[in-house]
């Protein structure tokens, strides 16, 4: 989730906390550290200094894996709370505790998912039923906080707004299973072999992308419309040649390992250049597909001239990114 939603989740766990007797919920360094603890699995954002590679590669990975949610960050901010508020360790441990588990179990909802399991299982967990960014959660969350201030109990409040989100969150559920099952009877005489169906910030409106014994379709769904916008045809894997210049670069390596669903074109750049294009079929927009890894190669010294791989809305803007 956005960092809005992740830090208006800190907020309710504050009032929550009214509930312990062995903690001041509603003091600076209590209302602090369960902000920090909702938001720092994300510390890995700083990865992007880097380069893109680098943070696509390892964001929502190692710091939301088991180690990291059960031990190490919940250790960390309650020794940290302990040294500088004075706050009691072994309860701040389990207030950060419940904090962290908060973010990273609502992060397995969206399509970028998290390795929640990592160590036991490395595998990306995305279900794919809550957009990045929810309007009605951060309604709910936001609402909560004020109904709070305007004097309603926080604890009963609680309750009844993530009661109201758990709803929420089934009802996005059985709506996703609704469209794969229209979309799957959309192409009865196709062998569909991976289906996605993702979310978007509308309600109504999710993206669609599929994959048949020959062909990559491409989609969207209207409350229960489904619109087909691209078809490609499915070709055979790059070039032995190719795949031998480009298999060790960082940004394919990010690329790939993100990226569930894609097709690659390689395009003469020039007398000497060639451009390899690796394009995520998950993300249309506007009649662009702004996820992509692109890789410029000498064709006299078979070598990368320069490479990139992210997000960019423009063909202008991608096109600055390897000249």
């Amino acid at each position: 989730m956005d960092t809005v939603t992740h830090g208006l989740m800190g907020g309710t766990l504050v009032g929550l906390a009214t509930i312990d007797p062995h903690v001041d919920a509603v003091t600076v360094g209590f209302a602090s550290t369960m902000v920090a603890a909702s938001l720092i699995p994300d510390i890995d954002t700083v990865l992007k200094a880097k380069d893109n590679a680098t943070y696509i590669k390892n964001h929502r990975g190692l710091t939301h894996s088991l180690p990291f949610t059960f031990v190490i960050w919940p250790l960390l901010l309650a020794t940290v709370s302990n040294v500088i508020f004075d706050l009691d360790f072994f309860h701040m441990y389990l207030w950060s505790l419940l904090a962290v588990f908060l973010h990273v179990f609502v992060d397995i909802f969206n399509m970028y998912g998290t390795q929640a399991l990592r160590f036991f299982d490395n595998r990306w967990i995305q279900l794919g039923i809550i957009n990045t960014i929810d309007i009605p959660i951060l309604i709910l969350l936001s609402l909560y906080l004020v109904l709070w201030a305007f004097g309603f109990n926080p604890v009963i409040l609680f309750f009844i707004i993530y009661s109201l989100l758990a709803i929420y969150y089934v009802m996005r559920a059985m709506y996703k299973r609704m469209l794969m099952k229209k979309v799957s009877r959309l192409l009865p005489n196709s062998e569909i072999l991976r289906l996605f169906v993702m979310p978007t910030i509308k309600f109504f409106e999710w993206r669609i992308a599929l994959v048949t014994k020959d062909k990559f379709v491409v989609g969207r769904a209207f409350k229960t419309q489904v619109v087909i916008y691209d078809e490609f045809d499915k070709v055979g894997p790059l070039e032995e040649e190719l795949y031998e210049i480009v298999k060790s670069n960082k940004d394919f390596n990010a690329f790939t390992y993100f990226s569930s669903i894609y097709r690659y074109e390689v395009t003469q750049v020039d007398r000497s250049h060639i451009e390899v294009r690796y394009i995520d079929l998950r993300y249309l927009q506007n009649g662009h597909y702004p996820f992509v890894c692109i890789i410029i190669i000498n064709q006299d010294t078979n070598d990368i001239k320069s490479s990139f791989t992210g997000w960019v809305f423009s063909e202008e803007k991608l096109q600055s990114k390897v000249t």
